[in-house]
């Protein structure tokens, strides 16, 4: 995570402290008293459906350049959960989601990200690769490159949406991802029972 070493009121350096009726250490500046909230960042993606195959993208940008994900990034200011994960599938994979739901929610506090993932259809099958996306395929659950997944949390989704799929009935899951940054994170799910 980035540190916080200057106000972005007046740029006097900040200190760390925990304010008044708070319990965690805050950046706050000595200088002008404002405080500096570090929250977490909010990831949001589509898993994108046709003819029962599934959108990844091989990505051409790091973390992971080369790996396989499903279509995700950065929700913006200004925009709903579901409009970033469309916009995500748009830029990554020019891509357009269509009859969308809410999937899947992930917890990782390891790395102070939650994730909010969409399932729907991909319109009319047709993607190609954007700007970060080396390429993109509609692959069967059998040609997954499982070795060559990007994220973990990408995995847990596909995993659990392969699972529903063969239950007959799409869910919405949930799950913490615990530990260390750079360890193998340990998933505990708690959602659907």
């Amino acid at each position: 995570m980035a540190k916080i070493n200057f106000c972005t009121q007046c740029a006097h350096r900040v200190d760390f402290l925990i304010p008044a009726d708070d319990s965690r250490p805050r950046a706050i500046c000595p200088n002008c008293k404002h405080i500096q909230y570090s929250n977490p960042k909010l990831v949001v993606g589509c898993l994108l459906t046709h003819q029962g195959k599934i959108l990844l993208c091989q990505r051409d940008i790091e973390p992971r350049i080369n790996y396989w994900t499903l279509p995700a990034g950065y929700m913006e200011n200004r925009e709903s959960t579901l409009e970033g994960a469309l916009r995500e599938a748009k830029e990554e994979a020019c891509a357009v989601g269509e009859n969308m739901r809410l999937f899947a929610i992930y917890d990782l506090p390891r790395i102070s990200h939650v994730y909010m993932l969409y399932v729907g259809d991909l319109a009319q099958g047709e993607a190609k690769a954007g700007d970060e996306t080396k390429a993109i395929a509609l692959l069967e659950e059998s040609e997954i490159p499982w070795s060559e997944m990007a994220f973990s949390v990408m995995t847990e989704a596909l995993q659990r949406y392969f699972e529903d799929r063969k239950n007959g009935e799409l869910n919405i899951h949930r799950a913490t991802f615990e530990g260390q940054p750079g360890e193998e994170a340990t998933i505990i799910r708690d959602w659907p029972q």
